[in-house]
């Protein structure tokens, strides 16, 4: 079976993810080393991770959770269910997290980050994706776009450190997700049939030649974020 977030190849169907879902599968990949131990993701969805990070040898077991009231993934099933509030694990229970497009979605974040924190190990990493440049969707929870900086103060406060956050796309990457988005999510009929073999080699070239911002300044533009934080040991 084709999983649409790994097996990732341009078509005129997946205009309006093709990038974001490629920058969001090199982050998992470029963190994966760091997993080890017992992995929990966390707003897992169809689980599209979950061969790749068990392919790491450090890592013993990957647990799936997810809302109760989340999207029907074609009969792929979490491994736990959970009502937003409380994770159904012991304290400590995991040396990762990972919520890969979660926290946007995310009512509380404080709340959230604070069960995060409660399930982890001294030591262990949260690792994380949020989108920046995204139409909305899973209407209406949808609640947020971050910046860096919110995200930094945001772990801060609930007492993570060594917070490293990565920009995912730069200009070119954002204004290929941005033709994708209004091709396949605002066009229609045959304006959309004609757009899409338009807007197919552009997007293909723009994102072949984007390079994304060296750090966070005025005016960078990215079409997500990515990074890890780390519970304290003491």
């Amino acid at each position: 079976m084709k999983n649409n977030f790994t097996d990732l190849k341009i078509s005129y169907g997946n205009l309006e993810s093709f990038i974001i879902r490629n920058e969001i599968f090199k982050a998992v990949k470029n963190a994966i080393p760091q997993f080890k131990g017992k992995v929990l993701d966390s707003g897992c969805g169809s689980m599209p991770y979950k061969q790749i990070i068990l392919e790491n040898r450090k890592v013993e077991s990957y647990v799936g959770l997810d809302i109760d009231t989340s999207l029907n993934y074609e009969g792929i099933k979490p491994d736990f269910l959970w009502d937003g509030v409380t994770m159904p694990f012991e304290n400590e229970s995991f040396d990762v997290v990972i919520s890969t497009e979660v926290l946007e979605h995310v009512p509380n974040p404080d709340a959230y980050l604070s069960e995060v924190r409660r399930v982890l190990k001294p030591g262990g990493i949260f690792f994380f994706t949020v989108p920046f440049l995204m139409s909305l969707h899973e209407v209406p929870h949808d609640y947020y776009r971050y910046t860096p900086y919110a995200l930094e103060m945001i772990f801060k406060r609930n007492g993570f450190t060594s917070t490293q956050i990565v920009p995912q796309g730069g200009y070119n990457a954002a204004v290929g997700q941005m033709i994708g988005l209004w091709v396949n999510m605002y066009l229609w009929g045959k304006k959309k049939k004609i757009m899409r073999i338009i807007a197919k080699p552009i997007i293909s070239f723009l994102y072949k030649k984007d390079k994304a911002p060296l750090n966070f300044k005025k005016s960078t533009m990215i079409v997500g974020l990515s990074g890890t934080t780390v519970k304290p040991i003491s």
